[in-house]
């Protein structure tokens, strides 16, 4: 079925530049591959096309399709595909990439596309009532800044019409869930050009979630006995070719120049070389191991400016890593401890895991460092652990770092939609390429088996996910504004701001509402910006010493939604710190 539908959706990808075609036959094409849930084409259009073209380009799509026009391949000649796309300067281009003598092409009704295949073989098998165009974007050929912005027309398409509807409510959805504008609503953070794209900055609400997240991964991971280090942001780029970064990943490094000497520095992308220096700083036996060591750090990647989006990708990546040196043996046990703290945490957080066990491509091995018997060995173990922790598991070939094979866990949000996050990973390699060793109990020297882990992976990403999974309606743990205090009128404000002190006390984050406006608005105001409990103060309270309790409709515990009435002051200051305690 996988395989059906994105043939079906690598199809409509030709069918949908043939269409444009018919009514801008001076269009430029890029590439039309199918992509989750759809397809697109990049293409330099005319300046007379409009976004509103799109209906009419769907339309004929759909004439095409009634066609039953078939997909018939063919490969020619390098010098033959020059004379057949030779008003095409973009196939041009990629036709004087390819290594391959032939190159492959796709026929369907009038249409000749540059393509490999993957397509249905007649039109009749796509519903024609089942996909639709729905955006224009730009995007840079190639994705570099440096090449011809050009136009990216998205559809999506599924195999039957019900499967499309579904997948449009859910977008609905989602845009009303969209990070980036629930970001700039709940002042979390913001972009600023004069800063630079892919590096987003955080407000003190903002900063306060990410620490608050960050504290409570650390803390899992230290009752575990992992131990904070520290590394510096810049390097010797000598760093990264010992460990065999700077050959697989040379073009992403921000490169650093220093006035005072000859060394040729970067800004650190990983963290993993620094903490194998401090693991080498002296002799290691394995009555030292494991040694397990943990920093949140920012690290640096070059992205492409076309990829940048919001916080799912950025330039400044902050990890909560934590890498573990450790004997064959103890693989085992390192791994059950990720994989409980990983189930604690997701569980409190509200995230349904499955694991992807991410191995090496057997039919690409040069893409990998290390000795294929290594790889066999790593992965028939990561295999054995999965089965024996009863993970909701599959194996995924070619998805492994170049330096080992990992489990990534895949995290469901609210809306059904998977997210890898926390990442355990086997790393043979590198120990090895930084001559690492310990004396094992025969006096012989061994090299240490090294675990990379990151329980959120990078907190931007993190943010992105988990802002639109809870729409912002973060329990009240994580809220960076916990509890508004509201009082009724000016008379009421001494007794918000004498329970404002209280809460001090406990540590709680809150805010009196004590600007000159209606009751209604500063309760609207509170809402807009999720607080989860917020205490209306009057007459009666004062009079009674209690709060009038009103709490947030989602995001809270069952049963504890809506309006809770008044309640003595320290009962609703057990309840919060109840709730504090047990993360809810």
């Amino acid at each position: 079925m996988e395989e059906q539908i994105q043939k079906i959706r690598h199809s409509l990808a030709h069918l949908m530049a043939s269409a444009i075609l018919d009514f801008f036959p001076k269009t430029k094409l890029g590439i039309g591959p199918a992509i989750e849930n759809g397809f697109y084409y990049d293409l330099e259009l005319p300046k007379d096309f409009k976004p509103e073209d799109l209906q009419k380009i769907e339309n004929r799509m759909r004439e095409l399709i009634k066609e039953n026009q078939e997909f018939v391949g063919k490969k020619v000649t390098k010098l033959a595909a020059k004379k057949l796309f030779k008003n095409q300067p973009y196939k041009l281009e990629l036709i004087k990439d390819l290594k391959e003598k032939t190159v492959g092409t796709y026929q369907n009704g009038n249409f000749l596309d540059l393509c490999k295949g993957g397509h249905v073989k007649n039109t009749k098998e796509i519903d024609p009532n089942a996909f639709k165009l729905i955006k224009v974007a730009g995007a840079y050929w190639k994705g570099s800044e440096k090449n011809t912005m050009l136009t990216r027309i998205y559809g999506v398409a599924f195999e039957s019409a019900k499967q499309l509807q579904d997948y449009v409510k859910m977008q609905e959805e989602a845009e009303k869930r969209d990070h980036r504008v629930l970001g700039q609503k709940l002042d979390l953070f913001t972009i600023s050009e004069l800063v630079g794209k892919g590096l987003p900055l955080f407000t003190p609400k903002g900063a306060m979630l990410r620490e608050l997240l960050n504290e409570y991964s650390q803390a899992l991971r230290a009752t575990k006995g992992w131990q904070k280090v520290w590394s510096p942001h810049i390097t010797k780029n000598e760093l990264y070719k010992t460990s065999g970064h700077w050959d697989k990943f040379g073009d992403e490094l921000f490169l650093v120049k220093s006035q005072e000497t000859k060394d040729e520095l970067v800004l650190k992308p990983m963290n993993c070389p620094h903490h194998q220096q401090i693991y080498a700083s002296k002799p290691r036996s394995y009555k030292d191991l494991p040694l397990k060591y943990m920093e949140t750090t920012t690290v640096y990647r070059d992205e492409k400016a076309g990829e940048l989006l919001g916080l799912s990708r950025v330039r400044s990546i902050t990890q909560d890593d934590s890498h573990t040196f450790c004997t064959p043996e103890q693989i085992e046990k390192i791994y059950q401890e990720l994989i409980d703290v990983t189930k604690i945490f997701y569980e409190k957080i509200g995230m349904k895991l499955r694991a992807r066990l991410s191995f090496s491509d057997p039919k690409n091995p040069k893409k990998y460092l290390g000795k294929p018997e290594l790889w066999k060995k790593a992965e028939a173990i990561l295999l054995d652990i999965a089965k024996k922790n009863n993970l909701d598991y599959f194996v995924a070939q070619g998805e492994a770092a170049f330096y080992g094979p990992k489990i990534d866990f895949m995290a469901m949000d609210a809306l059904g939609r998977e997210w890898q996050l926390a990442t355990p990973q086997l790393d043979f390699v590198q120990p090895a390429r930084f001559g690492l060793t310990y004396v094992d109990r025969d006096g012989k020297e061994q090299t240490p088996v090294m675990i990379h882990f990151a329980l959120m992976g990078s907190l931007e990403r993190f943010l992105s996910v988990y802002i639109e999974h809870t729409a912002g309606n973060f329990p009240l743990w994580l809220s960076p504004i916990q509890i508004a205090i509201i009082p009724i009128s000016e008379k009421h404000l001494d007794y918000a701001n004498e329970i404002g002190r209280k809460f001090s006390a406990e540590n709680f984050r809150f805010e009196v509402m004590s600007n000159n406006e209606t009751l209604g608005k500063k309760i609207r105001e509170a809402e807009m910006q999720h607080i989860p409990y917020l205490l209306i103060i009057g007459d009666k309270e004062i009079a009674a010493g209690a709060v009038s309790v009103r709490a947030r409709g989602q995001g809270l515990p069952a049963g504890r939604q809506g309006d809770l009435g008044s309640m003595p002051l320290s009962t609703f200051i057990d309840k919060v710190n109840k709730e504090i305690k047990d993360k809810l």
